[in-house]
């Protein structure tokens, strides 16, 4: 019985893949589960119309997230904070801070999408990754400075 996939299915196939599996198999586990609909000519073009917007969507995320990120090369962000007099920090500057750094230039980044492998401990200037989209990363330049 050939099935159209609603859902990832391990070992079975990916969202919008036909497959054929078992009659019994699609009856009593994947029917009653909503992980997929009956290969019917009229769920065939449903299911292709679909890929087709999520396609063009997903181009469109994809071109935002290139100009964001060409926008955010050019950005230099300034981060005060608190230090002693060696140049280590009295706490740390995380991706949190970081996000509310951009919010305040008018970039509204989640703090997730923040490429910090451990927090920032002292003054000085990094390059700091942010991840826009699942294909596209930008960098930032955040140079942490003595508050006073």
């Amino acid at each position: 019985m050939e099935v159209i996939l609603r859902e990832d299915v391990p070992k079975l196939g990916h969202r919008g893949d036909i497959v054929t599996v078992k009659e019994g198999y699609a009856r009593n586990y994947l029917l009653p589960r909503k992980l997929a609909l009956e290969a019917t000519a009229s769920n065939r073009k449903q299911i292709e119309a679909m890929k087709a917007a999520a396609a063009g969507q997903r181009a469109t995320e994809k071109s935002g997230a290139e100009s964001l990120a060409a926008q955010l090369a050019a950005l230099t962000l300034t981060i005060p904070a608190k230090a002693g007099e060696s140049d280590q920090l009295f706490g740390s500057v995380t991706a949190m801070d970081v996000a509310a750094a951009l919010e305040a230039k008018g970039f509204h980044i989640d703090k997730r999408k923040v490429e910090l492998d451990e927090p920032l401990k002292t003054l000085g200037e990094y390059k700091v990754g942010l991840r826009l989209h699942p294909e596209v990363a930008a960098s930032v330049q955040v140079n942490v400075v003595r508050e006073e």
